[in-house]
């Protein structure tokens, strides 16, 4: 069959099944749905909330500061996109609260959560850290993650499934020097994410995670602009460079597409090829 014969039979097949051509627009839009993303004004958060957001999600983002806020909506609403900002401390139960209520009354419902807030006050040896550093990176890392999870999933229930995806790291499967205990709280959400998975698939919610490796954004700072440092991981690493926040933020937005129905439970590594996991 010649290019033309070829061309010709695609166009019919295309005027006769117009399904055929919408596929993979309608399995990878977000049309309709409605995204938390938290932490969502700087780095992979933001670069999340524009992947969903790109996609046709409404994208509610939040930070701890007001003009952190009102900048990232000024630039997701530039971009054509859908959303609303809010202030919001994952830490407080309170805070929490309000913004999930906020979205309820802001967008009608929640399909998706993003959990991507994350802190580490500490740099050093492990032994050297302290019980209140344990508390706030267990507390705002791994509690607040669950505790997100559950305020939202009755919501979720109402619109017949949803999809949550924690934001972890490579430091889950080998912890990295002088970030032992954030390491060690990044581990805890790939055990979240797989003990979830099998109770919130009975309601059509999916529950993956993201193990970004080193991606170039301000919280990461202190890894990739020292060069030292930064020559040590590109040894590790396939892709000899940095990645990018939207890098990670086209994965999540994929795990809550269409196109990602059959996958549950897991955690993907977005690192450049760097061998923490076989």
């Amino acid at each position: 069959m010649n290019v033309g014969v070829m061309l010709r039979s695609v166009l019919r097949c295309l005027k006769t099944n117009p399904v055929a051509g919408q596929r993979s627009m309608s399995q990878s839009s977000l049309a309709g749905k409605v995204a938390i993303v938290t932490a969502s004004t700087d780095g992979i958060g933001l670069a999340a909330a524009q992947a969903l957001g790109k996609r046709g999600a409404h994208v509610v983002v939040s930070s701890r500061r007001q003009a952190n806020v009102d900048k990232a909506v000024a630039l997701l609403q530039s971009q054509n996109i859908q959303v609303t900002g809010t202030t919001c401390n994952v830490g407080s139960g309170e805070d929490r609260e309000k913004l999930v209520q906020m979205t309820l009354n802001q967008c009608g419902g929640i399909d998706i959560l993003v959990s991507n807030a994350a802190v580490n006050p500490f740099f050093g040896n492990i032994m050297d850290s302290t019980e209140d550093v344990w508390d706030k990176i267990l507390s705002v890392n791994v509690k607040s993650a669950f505790l997100m999870t559950k305020l939202v999933v009755p919501h979720m229930e109402k619109r017949g499934g949803g999809n949550v995806v924690f934001v972890s790291s490579v430091a889950g499967y080998q912890p990295m020097q002088a970030l032992g205990p954030y390491s060690v709280s990044k581990t805890a959400l790939l055990g979240l994410t797989r003990a979830l998975a099998p109770e919130l698939a009975q309601s059509n919610i999916r529950v993956n995670c993201v193990a970004p490796g080193i991606i170039k954004t301000r919280f990461s700072a202190a890894l990739w602009k020292n060069e030292a440092i930064l020559d040590d991981f590109k040894r590790q690493l396939s892709i000899k460079r940095v990645g990018e926040p939207e890098e990670i933020g086209g994965m999540i937005a994929f795990l809550c597409t269409q196109e990602a129905s059959y996958i549950t439970g897991e955690t993907i590594t977005v690192s450049g090829g760097m061998g923490c996991r076989l």
